[in-house]
């Protein structure tokens, strides 16, 4: 799904379920390693006290790595996150819910994880037939085509 859709699929989600944005923040960063910048800016919103959850499409828009997820939920722990919303999966913060959402990020994280070996094994098929891999030119245009330019969208609220 396009970013612009799912930007306009979570304000309409907010509108319903009455929350305040308080920021807007596009991650163009894999999720798969941790380091992200605007998922730190995000962490320090909440942490400060700024906002009080996040909105996103998915939980896999939050975390595909280990640590990243970790931090959600540990400041769910303490408090600093009140809530999560998603349009796509429920979500409470009770001890259960916390347990799913790991299993969430858990799941997130196999599945790139999965599709990295995945994508490898194509080329070596190709050796084992005596084919030279060779990879695709990248001259895309489109955006979704390029990975690089695939963007995260976190979206802030406040209670």
């Amino acid at each position: 799904m396009s970013i612009e859709s799912q930007i306009q699929e979570l304000k309409e989600f907010a509108a319903k379920e009455k929350l305040e944005i308080v920021a807007s923040l596009c991650e163009a960063q894999t999720a798969k390693e941790p380091g992200r910048m605007k998922f730190a800016e995000m962490l320090s919103f909440l942490e400060s006290g700024k906002a009080d959850g996040i909105l996103s499409w998915n939980p896999d828009r939050l975390a595909r790595n280990s640590i990243d997820g970790g931090q959600i939920i540990y400041l769910l722990d303490t408090g600093k996150i009140k809530d999560l919303k998603f349009p796509t999966h429920w979500f409470e913060n009770t001890p259960q819910g916390k347990f799913m959402l790991n299993i969430a990020f858990g799941q997130s994280k196999y599945y790139v994880d999965n599709l990295s070996e995945n994508i490898k094994r194509g080329p070596r098929a190709k050796l084992r037939k005596g084919i030279w891999p060779s990879f695709a030119q990248r001259q895309c245009s489109c955006s979704f085509l390029c990975p690089e330019n695939f963007e995260k969208h976190f979206l802030l609220w406040n209670f």
